[in-house]
């Protein structure tokens, strides 16, 4: 039987949050998922994963958001224990296909996430793709001078 996280294994504190907006990401179409190891301080144990989660009011009124809330963190009880790492602090940012992705495309999504976050292949906001040069930007975007535009007569 799969067992409830408790509360203490949450993240609570808005400061913490916030040390996570830097951590390296990845990005799924139900939440962009964000992780890092926690400091801690020499000789304690690190502890169990803690799992954070952000539903903006962008998303729809407290109804919705908490049903996002609701999926995500059964979504994250269903990954079991052995996927998230011992000493890390994760933190999941919803996005509106989180209500609407079938549930079980939705565990897949966040398996592939965390797997990504855990293996070191994730990367940190800002940073570009490894692939791309310049700009980060894919040359047939709009504004870009490459592009031809047709001109107004």
């Amino acid at each position: 039987m799969l067992r409830r996280r408790s509360p203490a294994h949450s993240l609570r504190k808005r400061a913490r949050f916030l040390a996570l907006r830097d951590a390296p990401n990845w990005s799924v179409p139900a939440a962009l998922v964000a992780g890092a190891r926690r400091p801690v301080p020499d000789g304690q144990p690190s502890g169990p994963a803690r799992v954070g989660f952000t539903v903006t009011k962008k998303l729809g009124n407290a109804v919705v958001r908490n049903r996002i809330r609701r999926r995500l963190r059964e979504a994250v009880r269903l990954l079991g224990e052995d996927a998230l790492r011992d000493g890390f602090d994760y933190v999941l940012i919803a996005r509106t296909a989180a209500l609407k992705q079938p549930f079980d495309a939705l565990t897949v999504d966040l398996a592939s996430a965390v797997d990504q976050i855990n293996s070191g292949r994730a990367r940190r906001a800002g940073e570009r793709h490894p692939r791309r040069k310049g700009g980060g930007r894919a040359p047939a975007q709009r504004g870009s001078p490459s592009v031809a535009r047709p001109t107004r007569p």
